[in-house]
């Protein structure tokens, strides 16, 4: 075997090995999974997560999990917590501890302390019959068979399996709040994610200029028109209301066919029924008839009243593409 084939032999291998890990988790599902995530829910405290090493480094992700939809989490680091951070635990909190093997020194020094405080306990951990397994209030079974390290010692299956085991607790968590994508919206105003599920039509019309002629309008002033607004189009007005578009394309097809262009107005060249969009619906709505149609400006309206141009780059810019 080259090495070519080797490294694709050891590559498959390690998602083979984790991905049949990741499907025996679900048999682990039950009752006492189920009973800790009803207890974390109807709690009127918060979830300290915690652990050592490359368990720390999951804790982190799930709280982070945690957060974005809907149940306020804290990471504590376990080494930590037992030299001054483990004044981070409040009266009505809960902690869950993660560790593969739930015997390690760290965390046999901090669940008795925990434990004193009066906190509930969960263990996210691969032995049920360690230490952790033992002392804590709910285990939160994520048994691995071997890791994926040749050696059986690289934490690889058993932090994966830590990593969906918390995704589970927290959608489970999410279904049981009703956390809509209005509320995920909230948690994410900055990123690309939460603009499309909050930025609408009105907040990017708002930042283009407004082109717009009439039917009658001289095509010389049409043509100012669509070159001054930059947006490479206009709309055709009548009484405030959409009666057509000319676009950039439509002024060159026309320049093909007339050698005289005097005496021409809007309504000449315009295209008919132009594709447009309500200004409240949200933006992604605009990019999805963007697509669909295969063009890069669109029409916006309120009431049937002409209210602004959304440009590809507008979406381009908020992140939304």
């Amino acid at each position: 075997m080259n090495d070519l084939d080797k490294i694709i032999s050891v590559a498959r291998k390690t998602i083979e090995t984790e991905g049949n890990a990741i499907l025996n988790l679900s048999q682990l599902i039950g009752d006492e999974f189920a009973k800790a995530v009803d207890y974390i829910y109807r709690s009127e405290g918060r979830v300290i997560v915690t652990g050592v090493g490359k368990s720390a480094n999951i804790a982190t992700k799930v709280v982070a999990t945690l957060n974005s939809t809907g149940t306020p989490a804290i990471f504590m680091h376990a080494a930590d917590a037992i030299h001054g951070d483990l004044g981070i635990i409040q009266e009505n909190d809960t902690v869950i501890c993660i560790s593969k093997s739930g015997n390690t020194p760290e965390i046999k020094v901090l669940v008795p302390l925990i434990k004193a405080s009066g906190n509930v306990l969960m263990g996210l951990t691969s032995n049920r019959e360690s230490f952790l397994g033992q002392q804590c209030d709910y285990v939160l079974h994520a048994f691995v068979e071997k890791e994926a390290c040749p050696n059986n010692l690289a934490p690889t299956t058993s932090t994966t399996a830590q990593l969906v085991m918390g995704d589970a607790l927290a959608m489970s968590l999410l279904d049981l709040r009703g956390f809509s994508s209005k509320d995920f919206a909230r948690f994410h105003p900055g990123g690309s994610l939460g603009k499309k599920l909050y930025l609408r039509v009105s907040d990017l019309t708002s930042l283009n200029e407004k082109p717009q002629v009439t039917p009658d309008t001289d095509i010389k002033r049409v043509i100012v028109e669509i070159s001054e607004k930059l947006l490479g189009v206009t709309a055709v007005v009548e009484n405030d209301r959409i009666v057509g578009i000319i676009t950039d394309g439509d002024l060159r097809r026309m320049l093909t066919k007339v050698d005289n262009i005097a005496g021409l107005t809007a309504k000449d060249i315009m295209s008919l029924n132009p594709k447009r969009i309500d200004n409240d619906a949200m933006a992604v709505e605009a990019l999805e008839m963007m697509d669909k149609n295969g063009i890069t400006q669109i029409l916006a309206e309120k009431g049937g009243i002409y209210s602004g141009v959304v440009h590809i780059h507008n979406l381009s810019k908020e992140g939304i593409i």
